[in-house]
């Protein structure tokens, strides 16, 4: 038989994927591993899906999304991100993961060289593979807060960069780049002439921290930005994310588009639609909802004495549990999820430098976070003889 393209065997598979995929083929398990909200979508946005789908409002829409869901995003990035574009600088997507994905399609071509963070979401080497492409990771570190390394950073650039790609609120840390960091990327990339994708999924969770867009400080149209209601307004299953572009790209965007997914499903959109123009106090209930499971987390893990990294936005905690790992923290996490049935994603999923950590997601019942942490092993220094 043929065989497959040869840079597949080069894309990494998902080591949060398989801990779910196990954990769904198991009874009583504590599901901390998936970044799925607990809250119930609002009322006014399920109406509106309804409403579409019982009018048979079925058909195809413009590639970008119908008029009225972009000049929707067009008002909410100048009201709330500081970002002024026209409608022709957004595009509606399958969810944040295919504007990710566009975006890089885009701007990297084979052997063009991408710089990623690490830890940092699992998709972004996996996107960057798909398309030939070559990640090239940047190092969060503990000791620096988890913000990047400049003087790293430009050892890692050669020649074939192309992109860097910054996640701010953090998936999975939950730490998020203050304006200064954000200001230095930025400069960075103008030294060097590179795109930069920033991923702002979790924009609307954030605790004690300003969360800054870099499209807003952008004046060279280097920056793309990447959005997403799937966290914000608990529609992870309806898939509609939306990619911010610079000026200029609606032709190919128009093409990209229609190769790839053609459009959006219209009742989604119009979900859309009523998700970013109506009410948004259950957005508010939903991030006091999380910042106080992640304030009882800590709490809790304080007691028990296991380090974690203080979240300033998204709804993870991101957990050291190196003491217990044995330098595999994806084998271990398997073996605490089929011993003690709690589900965790392993720090490895999200890059080298995620090596003995765990990345717990707080959108749960608090009961649930609560004897998923109990059940952790203790750090040496709280065991008991």
């Amino acid at each position: 038989m043929p065989h497959l393209a040869a840079h597949m065997d080069s894309v990494p598979p998902s080591g949060i994927r398989r801990i779910f995929e196990l954990a769904q083929s198991l009874d009583d398990v504590v599901f901390l591993a998936v970044g799925e909200p607990d809250v119930a979508v609002a009322p006014h946005i399920l109406e509106a899906a309804a409403r579409a789908w019982q009018a048979d409002e079925t058909y195809y829409t413009p590639n970008g999304g119908i008029p009225e869901l972009r000049a929707a995003i067009v008002a909410k990035l100048a009201a709330e991100n500081g970002i002024m574009v026209d409608a022709e600088q957004v595009w509606v997507t399958n969810g944040g993961m295919h504007a990710l994905y566009l975006a890089m399609t885009l701007a990297l071509g084979p052997g063009d060289e991408v710089l990623l963070p690490d830890p940092g979401y699992s998709t972004f080497p996996m996107n960057a593979r798909m398309i030939s492409a070559v990640p090239v990771p940047y190092t969060l570190r503990s000791s620096r807060d988890f913000l990047p390394d400049f003087d790293e950073l430009e050892r890692l650039v050669t020649a074939n960069t192309r992109m860097i790609i910054v996640n701010s609120p953090s998936n999975p840390l939950g730490a998020i780049f203050p304006r200064e960091t954000i200001e230095e990327v930025l400069e960075f990339a103008r030294r060097h002439d590179l795109w930069v994708l920033s991923d702002e999924v979790y924009e609307r969770f954030t605790y004690g921290a300003l969360h800054t867009s870099i499209a807003a400080l952008d004046d060279e149209d280097r920056v793309f930005s990447v959005f997403s209601l799937s966290k914000t307004y608990a529609l992870t299953g309806a898939r509609v994310g939306y990619l911010v572009t610079p000026p200029g790209m609606s032709q190919i965007l128009r093409t990209a588009q229609e190769a790839i997914i053609s459009c959006i499903n219209l009742p989604a959109q119009f979900a859309a639609v009523a998700a970013i123009t109506g009410p948004q106090d259950h957005v508010l209930t939903a991030a006091t909802h999380y910042r106080e499971n992640l304030q009882a987390a800590t709490e809790l893990l304080r007691e028990l004495g296991i380090e974690y990294l203080e979240p300033s936005g998204a709804f993870y905690l991101w957990v050291n549990v190196s003491y217990a790992t044995g330098g595999d923290v994806a084998e271990w996490a398997e073996r605490f999820l089929l011993e003690q049935r709690v589900a965790v994603a392993p720090g490895s999923a999200f890059g080298r430098h995620g090596e003995g950590w765990i990345r717990l997601c707080v959108a749960a019942d608090l009961a649930d976070i609560e004897t998923g942490i109990r059940r952790l092993p203790r750090p040496p220094a709280q065991s008991t003889a």
